[in-house]
């Protein structure tokens, strides 16, 4: 298996599974209501701005794998729309689950150079600093929502 390909099943593994750790994104976040996923707690993120926080990162690259510029700006990362229905959730999930098919697929389309080429501009480092860095960021995140998920339902059992 090649490189690139290496690197795109180890993207498609943390959002769908089949990875090391057995965790993913999509069957973590399968049972999440809207409404769990727009609560607060303390000074935490919610899950959606979450959610909306990794996929920003990954829209935006793979508008540079397609051929545009780099236009996301970190300042506008956490900046979601609102979430106030199970329709908006689920509009949020499925943006997340066609990008990281679509980020996944056009990876394997570089050609194993590129990876050691310039991503963009050389303060971001190489296109495979980036490709690999975007995975990291979602086992990160992902971390953070099951942390979150768990403290939900402790909380949630202590009110039943």
């Amino acid at each position: 298996m090649s490189l690139v390909n290496q690197i795109a099943k180890q993207f498609r593994d943390v959002h769908f599974g089949g990875n090391w750790t057995s965790s993913n994104l999509k069957d973590n976040l399968a049972c999440i209501t809207w409404q769990q996923a727009t609560t607060r707690l303390d000074s935490l993120n919610t899950i959606v701005a979450l959610v909306y926080h990794m996929n920003y990162y990954v829209s935006a690259v793979l508008k540079v794998l397609q051929g545009e510029p780099l236009t996301a700006k970190d300042k506008y990362s956490f900046d979601h729309p609102p979430v106030q229905s199970e329709e908006d959730w689920q509009k949020l999930l499925n943006k997340t689950w066609v990008d990281a098919e679509n980020f996944a697929a056009a990876i394997e389309k570089l050609p194993g150079s590129k990876l050691n080429e310039i991503f963009v501009d050389e303060k971001y480092g190489t296109y495979y600093r980036n490709l690999a860095g975007i995975t990291e960021h979602i086992h990160y995140h992902l971390g953070q929502i099951v942390l979150i998920k768990k403290m939900l339902q402790q909380s949630n059992n202590k009110q039943a």
